[in-house]
């Protein structure tokens, strides 16, 4: 079974297993047999037995923070939350330090990376706000999705359970740490952490907090565990047995090797090249507030956008005025030569490398399209099917728009940069999926539940509903 959606944000692959393709009996066996070597194989050296290790902890401890009523669960993170707060000056020094090396200029540490780096102040504040927020929404496990009787005294339950131990793998963010953490205590996972190598001491003194967070709570800190090094995510890529969903969020490249070096279940994090679309019925001061917004307001980040399309009927008014907004904010537009002529030159030529280029800085390409049509084919030619939006005051337009364009957010005259677990109201997210199959869009509480069936009966079998006497089954659907 391998369901394959787009990779261009997030992509989900569920790998063949034996149970699932074994097509006689002597296959099943062999199927079998290497499945059990692969469970019963162990660290491929001494160093990373601590890595096995941190899967079997994040494992046991998992179940037991999975079994915890949520009042516990939300008790847990508010210790997270306290613990982070008496941590911030470690947490903020631990960062400094980071920040220092990634500044260097042998580093080789781009600018939008060191600014996502950064994690302190109002930043900080903000995230342990959001482990605080998880608190109020609702539990995502023990939820009853279906309730049938099957015939009288036998009932059938589907009931929300935690997906078990996730692998997430991402970049240099320290605030996606605790985002991570926070989502999978909430959901009752254990969770296997590794960042990337420019936030180790600020993930180190995150973690550290965490746990001292946890200790206090009836939730083991062993539900969540720090990697640092390469050769400990390769290790970690191993434990098919202890590990149940791997996150890497990172490049195209990353995510397929990743997947091709893994048995594991993959949910890739990679590309995000969002558009705003200029209609010809737009207003076109809202136009340039909208398109300034989804560029400078973090222009790092995944959800801001990267291409601005121009009707070609307000091209000439609308061109002129973005430019001088995007001049005083810094923003560098690389243009296609209709955008020249109109500006009158001046501006660096946009190559057809530009439109899916996910730039992370305040850079911009522009285009001038002949009408919505051709917007949406480039969008859908050239975008990651994360997030893109349309300026305009006609709400047919707009609908037609939002219902060809194939992303996971398909916006109406507001910013890409809602484009976000906490925007949304989901508390933190662990990424964006852009794939068909759900989950879709930020993933939150939601995208780290699966669900188990539950049967209850007194002495029912299968024999009374076979046969040519069979009785036949009542499937009356039960409140839930």
């Amino acid at each position: 079974f391998k369901p394959v959606g787009s990779l261009d944000r997030l992509a989900m692959i569920s790998l063949p297993r034996s149970r699932m393709i074994a097509a006689t009996a002597s296959r099943a066996a062999a199927a079998h047999l290497a499945h059990s070597a692969r469970s019963l194989s162990g660290p491929s050296s001494e160093a990373m037995k601590s890595v096995w290790e941190a899967g079997r902890k994040a494992r046991e401890s998992g179940r037991l923070l999975a079994a915890l009523p949520i009042e516990d669960r939300n008790k847990a993170l508010e210790r997270v939350a306290q613990s982070l707060e008496s941590s911030t000056e470690a947490i903020q020094k631990a960062n400094a330090i980071d920040c220092e090396k990634a500044a260097k200029p042998d580093a080789g540490v781009a600018p939008a990376l060191q600014a996502r780096l950064k994690f302190g102040g109002s930043k900080l504040r903000d995230t342990i706000q959001g482990v605080r927020d998880l608190q109020r929404l609702e539990d995502p496990i023990n939820q009853v999705q279906l309730h049938r009787q099957l015939d009288d005294g036998l009932t059938m339950k589907r009931v929300t359970v935690p997906l078990g131990v996730l692998g997430i793998i991402f970049e240099a963010r320290p605030d996606a740490a605790v985002q991570i953490a926070g989502l999978s205590i909430k959901s009752g996972n254990g969770v296997l952490l590794k960042c990337g190598r420019e936030a180790v001491e600020s993930c180190k003194a995150i973690v550290e907090a965490i746990k001292e967070g946890l200790k206090g709570s009836k939730a083991s800190p062993d539900v969540v565990a720090l990697l640092t090094s390469r050769e400990e995510t390769a290790e970690m890529m191993k434990l098919k047995q202890y590990v149940d969903l791997i996150i890497p969020r990172g490049s195209n490249e990353f995510v397929q090797y990743v997947m091709k070096n893994t048995e594991i279940p993959v949910l890739g994090h990679a590309d995000g090249v969002c558009h705003v679309f200029i209609d010809k019925e737009a207003d076109l001061d809202k136009a340039v507030e909208i398109a300034t917004d989804a560029k400078i307001q973090y222009p790092s980040a995944c959800n801001a956008v990267e291409t601005l399309l121009v009707d070609r009927d307000v091209a000439s008014k609308l061109l002129p005025a973005f430019a001088d907004r995007a001049k005083k904010e810094g923003i560098e537009l690389r243009v296609c030569g209709e955008s020249s002529g109109v500006l009158g030159g001046g501006y660096a030529a946009a190559t057809e490398e530009d439109w899916a280029t996910e730039y992370c800085d305040k850079i911009l390409s522009v285009k001038v399209v002949g009408g919505v049509g051709e917007a949406m084919a480039h969008i859908n030619a050239y975008g990651s099917r994360h997030t893109d939006c349309i300026v305009t005051e006609n709400e047919a337009t707009a609908r037609h728009f939002q219902s060809q364009v194939d992303a996971a957010g398909v916006y109406w005259n507001c910013s890409t940069r809602f484009a976000d677990g906490f925007r949304y109201g989901f508390g933190a997210e662990v990424g964006i999926s852009t794939s068909m199959m759900p989950p879709r869009g930020p993933v939150g509480l939601e995208g780290l539940v699966t669900y188990r069936y539950m049967m209850s009966g007194n002495g029912h079998v299968v024999h009374t509903y076979a046969g040519d006497n069979a009785k036949p089954f009542k499937h009356k659907d039960l409140p839930k």
